[in-house]
């Protein structure tokens, strides 16, 4: 199975789905790293580990269509199987998100249907609210609402600072993406309605 993993930043839950890869716990080639950004941390982590890269820069195109129908170029060159959305900051285009239907993980840092939206930790942490955590879902046509594979929670200590919250939910992540990814690879996951039924004895890490 090839991946393509979508990143703009700094990468770090590519990082952990590169080290669940090279240890084996993700049986699945990462063929593609889709990035929008020149500077991003994400590219020099692909070119360690000898991923190919595609820089596809929005400002390169006249229209979001023409830039949406490069991306889908460099899948389709690739034989992409699956794509990993980790911190892309680009919405995907219908065309796309139907081509790959049941096929684009997507990671949030928040319990959906709360706190949608860049800035799901600040704004957990900003309501107050004592628990939040991660979200592992499907992509579908809206943001941050496609069905939930897995979800962790993660308490919101007296006092805890919007860094720590930060640190705690990037820990988490960086475990639950590559165990979301071992579960699709290994045809562990079953959309039923909005629900993903997880095989049955599955024990999760």
């Amino acid at each position: 199975m090839n991946i393509a993993v979508f990143a703009s930043g700094r990468g770090t839950n590519f990082a952990a789905i590169i080290r669940a890869v090279k240890k084996g716990k993700i049986k699945a080639s990462l063929a593609l790293l889709v990035c929008d950004n020149p500077k991003a941390g994400a590219i020099s982590r692909a070119k360690r580990a000898d991923i190919k890269v595609a820089l596809v820069k929005r400002e390169d195109f006249s229209s979001k269509n023409d830039f949406q129908a490069k991306i889908l170029q460099h899948l389709a060159e690739n034989n992409i199987d699956l794509i990993v959305l980790a911190g892309f900051m680009r919405i995907l285009s219908p065309e796309l998100v139907q081509k790959y239907q049941g096929r684009i993980l997507n990671i949030h840092p928040a319990l959906l249907p709360s706190f949608k939206g860049a800035q799901g930790i600040k704004d957990a942490f900003d309501y107050g609210v004592k628990v939040t955590g991660v979200t592992m879902h499907f992509v579908d046509e809206k943001t941050d609402h496609g069905p939930i594979i897995l979800q962790e929670a993660v308490n919101i200590e007296e006092d805890d600072t919007l860094e720590s919250l930060e640190a705690k939910i990037h820990k988490l992540e960086h475990r639950l993406y590559p165990e979301a990814i071992r579960l699709y690879t290994e045809g562990k996951l079953k959309i039923i309605d909005r629900k993903v039924r997880i095989s049955p004895l599955e024990k999760i890490l």
